[in-house]
């Protein structure tokens, strides 16, 4: 069967008391030898200080959320936390909201046969419990990330972003954002509309499917095994917007960071599809001169 596309996928996708991450906060994080992780110590070149890239997954259990003291120490080093997006600003949010609609006043109604319409209306209102008429406007790939309540195993989701955040405050860390939410859910105009309808049907129709391959991905992430999940991420539906999705995003990413991280260290938190391959995070500050290392994340 056919592989659908999800954007969390794609775009990619805790309990420590701030005393004891007090007193832990000199023990020092471990290099190891081997790949299997999904954080990078990055020293080398004119940094003064080092930074951390870690990888995330946008959402996923609370009992499955866990932070390494190597990570809590690695944050603890930095001066400041970067996340895709300032998760501490309550304006994203509320800035995202007009950007998030399709251009030219389409709708959802216009873009699928009215069978096809119905059947997304019938799963929205009766699994779902929210009208699909409160969302016409919504670009279609943005309403396809409100499926995975009904991927997910459990009732109480967080993110490591949000756990993050939590973290930083004590420390009175500030919190930055490397994009603003209006341009990422500008990303998504570059799909056209009709596709990304066809695709939130798709999802719909194979909802057994999208809940073994969450599975899949939820095991791979908490493995740390970044070449599985880039493998798995990898979506032919998608494949001509990778570069408008991930690569060229990480470029950017790659451009605002370096003058940064110069006189102040970052921990990098992003989705987990932005670090490996050629054109992952990881392969493109090497290019830079920066020295990327794994540290040992399961302790």
């Amino acid at each position: 069967m056919k592989k659908i596309a999800s954007p969390l996928f794609v775009l990619f996708f805790f309990a420590i008391s701030c005393n004891a991450q007090e007193k832990n906060a000199k023990a020092k994080y471990k290099i190891q030898q081997d790949d299997q992780t999904l954080l990078w110590e990055i020293t080398g070149k004119n940094l003064k200080k080092p930074s951390f890239l870690f990888g995330t997954f946008h959402l996923m259990c609370t009992s499955d959320l866990k932070f390494s003291l190597g990570l809590t120490n690695a944050l603890s080093s930095t001066d400041i936390l970067m996340l895709e997006l300032d998760m501490d600003d309550p304006a994203v949010a509320l800035g995202g909201l007009a950007a998030m609609n399709m251009k030219n006043n389409e709708k959802l109604k216009d873009l699928l046969s009215e069978k096809d319409y119905k059947k997304v209306s019938d799963y929205f209102n009766d699994t779902l419990n929210t009208p699909i008429v409160w969302f016409e406007k919504v670009q279609p790939l943005l309403l396809q990330s409100m499926l995975y309540t009904k991927m997910i195993s459990c009732s109480n989701v967080t993110s490591p972003e949000q756990e993050l955040v939590k973290l930083a405050k004590p420390q009175r860390k500030p919190v930055e954002g490397l994009e603003t939410v209006q341009f990422q859910a500008s990303i998504f105009n570059e799909i056209p509309y009709i596709k990304q309808a066809q695709m939130l049907l798709e999802s719909i129709d194979s909802m057994a499917f999208q809940k073994a391959e969450f599975v899949k991905m939820m095991k791979t992430y908490l493995e740390q095994d970044l070449k599985g999940l880039d493998s798995l991420s990898n979506d032919e539906g998608l494949e001509n917007y990778r570069d408008a999705l991930i690569y060229n995003r990480n470029k950017n990413w790659v451009d605002k960071l370096s003058p940064l991280m110069t006189n102040k260290s970052y921990f990098v938190a992003v989705g987990a599809g932005h670090l490996n391959g050629s054109q992952g995070l990881i392969a493109l500050l090497r290019k830079q001169g920066y020295t990327l290392k794994p540290v040992n994340n399961k302790d």
